[in-house]
């Protein structure tokens, strides 16, 4: 995902992530909405976007997918993120940004 980050919010009963695309200078362009779970199928949505959008490669698709698919799983396995779990969140995925509210 060198071309891309995930932006995770971390809710008490709601997470949401985006997809940002990485440009020069560190700068980044947002090419997604927030997409939120569980109330909507974020993957589902994110996946969707995806297909839409043949110039993300397969890889970067797969590793996309795959990312919030474990990181939604740790959120549902957390009956409540403590600030250590955010930090290891943020060990685990280097190429994301988390903000817990």
């Amino acid at each position: 995902m060198e071309k891309f980050i995930l932006k995770f919010l971390l809710l008490n009963k709601v997470i949401a992530v985006c997809l940002d695309q990485k440009i020069s200078n560190g700068r980044l362009n947002p090419l997604t909405e927030y997409f939120f779970w569980p109330q909507r199928d974020a993957w589902e949505d994110m996946k969707n976007f995806i297909d839409c959008n043949d110039w993300i490669s397969p890889k970067d698709a797969i590793k996309i997918l795959n990312t919030i698919t474990e990181v939604i799983n740790f959120w549902e396995e957390s009956n409540e993120l403590k600030k250590e779990d955010v930090n290891n969140l943020k060990i685990k995925f280097p190429d994301c940004v988390f903000i817990a509210i």
